[in-house]
């Protein structure tokens, strides 16, 4: 069965089924990016996003980013390729990456902000999991910022 556009639907919800690329990342931001910034971030990419048929959400917390973005390959990759040349954070680890026929997780979210309750636990998940040296070291650095002073501090090189 397809939906209006030829798109095949999911068996159980009827939702369209399509090939998702999903990127998974975290990292640390740089000096001066705070919640304004984080705020200005999300507007921006909600505006680019619908253009480029990406979903997905950005959690903020304690100088620490947490992606994850899902949409058509090409677009996630030129978004990948954004986010590594962007200034405003470092030490960028990628959780997960895969490309598979599915339903979006996040269908009409171009790109919300989510609070992180306790970052920390995703992190500790992710290095539990990672097998790359950089990324296990990055993950540690990470963990250890985390662990370094007053929340307002954090985010600072």
């Amino acid at each position: 069965m397809f939906d209006e556009v030829g798109f095949p639907r999911g068996p159980d919800l009827g939702h369209a089924v399509r090939v998702l690329d999903t990127f998974v990342y975290c990292s640390r931001a740089a000096e001066g990016v705070d919640d304004a910034e984080v705020d200005r971030i999300i507007e921006w990419s909600q505006r680019r996003n619908v253009e480029r048929d990406i979903t997905g959400v950005l959690v903020f917390g304690s100088g620490v980013f947490f992606q994850w973005v899902e949409g058509p390959p090409t677009e996630v990759e030129n978004l990948i390729a954004i986010l590594y040349g962007d200034p405003r954070h470092y030490d960028i680890v990628p959780l997960d990456r895969s490309v598979d026929e599915r339903e979006r997780l996040y269908p009409n979210w171009e790109m919300e902000r989510v609070g992180a309750d306790d970052i920390r636990a995703v992190l500790n998940d992710a290095l539990e999991s990672a097998e790359d040296e950089n990324n296990i070291a990055a993950l540690r650095r990470i963990l250890k910022h985390l662990d370094s002073g007053p929340l307002e501090t954090l985010g600072r090189r």
